[in-house]
């Protein structure tokens, strides 16, 4: 047997509803969707740092490239921290 779905197959079964069996519920409880987003003043205040960094690292470029690179490096991993927060 062919393990493998056609792009066809595909669009049927997304394109007719009826045929699907939705046995989960969706509705989303409005109290626990407030207690998943982040702290915005956080991020922002993150974000902030970062671009004070980034900016730092961008005037450094024409004295001393490897301390520009570094401190690029650094903006970069604030800004995972950053996407974290």
């Amino acid at each position: 047997m062919n393990n493998k779905t056609t792009e066809r197959e595909l669009n049927d079964f997304l394109m007719n509803r009826e045929a699907r069996n939705i046995s989960q519920d969706y509705t989303v409880d409005p109290i626990k969707l407030e207690n998943n987003y982040p702290d915005a003043k956080k991020h922002q205040i993150v974000s902030f740092i970062k671009s004070g960094i980034r900016i730092l690292g961008y005037i450094l470029i024409p004295f001393n490239l490897l301390w520009a690179a570094g401190i690029l490096v650094v903006s970069e991993v604030v800004g995972i921290i950053e996407e974290l927060v």
